[in-house]
Formats: C-alpha cells, structure tokens, sequence
C-alpha cells in the first residue's frame, strides 16, 4: 500500500500574507493517479463499500481502513486517461485536496495549509479565491475549513473504531492473487482485514455493544466490499490495455 503523504507534495499554512490572490480551480483527479490507495474515515465506510474494496493497513495496533484504488503500486485504475473519477463517491481524503490539517508540536491545535504545488493553484483569477479584496476568508475558504475540520472529527472516531478491532483481535492478513491481462500470476497484500469467524466467537456482550454502536454494519460493509476486488482488477486490466 501506498505511503499516507500520497499525492501531496509542498504543503504551507493558509496566510492572507501568502495566499491573499491565490485561486483554485478545480480541474480533474490527475493529481491522484499515482496512488493505489486512499484512507477512509469510519463513516464513509457504507458509501465506499458500495464501489471500491475496502482493507486495513499499518501495524496491526496502529490501522486505518483504506480503498483500494488499483491492482499495482503508483496506478489509480478509477481514474480516466482525462483525469476523471470513474465511479460515483470520491473519498473526503481526494475531495479535500489541495488541503491538509497539519498537527501542532503539542497535538492540541491544527493548521490549515495548502498544496502549493497542485496545478490548480493560480494567481490569475481562474477558479475560487481563499480571500477577498478586504482580506477576509471567502465563502469557499470558510467551506473548506468546515470541511477538514468535519474529517478531522471523523478521523479521530475511525482511530477509536480501529482501537477496538486490534483490542478485539478481529484482524487477520491477507493478500488477493489474480491474473494479469497477460495470464502472469499477481498478488496484493500487506494488509488486513477482519475474521468472520472471530466475530461469530465473541461473547454476546460485545457483539451487542458492536451491533449498538452501528460497528457491527462496518464491519459487514467492509467485509461486503472485498467482493469489489473482481470490479478494480478489471478497471486496472482496462488502465494497463489503454497504456
């Protein structure tokens, strides 16, 4: 799986001093073509099954649940040859781009900051600006803020549902093989995902306190989705062909 940076590149905080005629313009999802895969936060979890496979990585107390985004490293098989998203739900970690919360020193405060170098950034006018003629944060700025400060919240919440799966030993490896368009025997692996039959072993009370907080629909969408594996090996197929 790919690093969390993904397609981030030269990250600054928002400043009216810096950024007072910066616009952005939103023109296609080229600039995530290179990653195979995304992070999720816990309540994008229902929508994301629907279209993408849906798997756990990092170090088995440490995970976060991703979407898979291609069959190879550095290759987005839901992007088009025009740079446009080929299913209906974009991930909130794609839709925020170009902006990131980066934390303080201490954990306590985030800053806002932006991608300076995403084509999307312009001082010619083109698109939506941060700031007004006055200085004053935009409508869009502010909607943008809202925004990642929304994710933020849901991210935190997707730790404490993960924290309770590592606790909960739910976990287990696993890696997809298939074939490639050529016939050649492929894999994808280094990552996790949950164990039916550890979940049919946990004590009433605990599948109660899951079923109670609506984790227990998470799982069961998250181990729904890995049937979506057949739909992005065959976008994947469909990128390589093109190429």
């Amino acid at each position: 799986m790919s690093k969390q940076q993904l397609f981030y590149e030269s990250v600054v905080p928002v400043s009216v001093s810096h950024h007072k005629n910066l616009c952005i313009e939103h023109l296609d999802y080229t600039f995530a073509k290179g990653v195979n895969s995304v992070p999720l936060t816990a309540v994008e979890i229902p929508l994301a099954a629907r279209e993408y496979t849906i798997v756990f990585t990092g170090e088995r107390n440490a995970v976060i649940p991703v979407a898979v985004l291609g069959a190879e490293d550095n290759k987005n098989a839901y992007i088009d040859r025009n740079g446009k998203w080929l299913v209906n739900y974009i991930p909130a970690f794609v839709r925020r781009y170009p902006f990131v919360f980066l934390n303080s020193e201490d954990k306590k405060t985030f800053t806002l900051c932006i991608d300076e170098r995403w084509a999307g950034c312009n001082q010619e006018g083109r698109g939506k600006r941060l700031f007004d003629d006055q200085s004053e944060r935009t409508a869009y700025l502010n909607s943008m803020l809202d925004f990642m400060e929304k994710y933020q919240g849901h991210f935190e919440g997707t730790q404490e549902y993960c924290n309770k799966l590592t606790v909960l030993d739910l976990l287990k490896p696993m890696k997809f093989e298939f074939k490639s368009p050529k016939g050649e025997s492929r894999s994808i692996g280094g990552f996790w995902i949950v164990d039916r039959d550890k979940i049919k072993s946990l004590p009433a009370a605990k599948l109660a306190e899951l079923a109670q907080s609506d984790e227990l629909e998470l799982i069961y969408n998250h181990l729904q989705s890995l049937n979506n594996a057949i739909k992005m090996i065959k976008l994947a197929a469909e990128l390589q062909a093109e190429q």
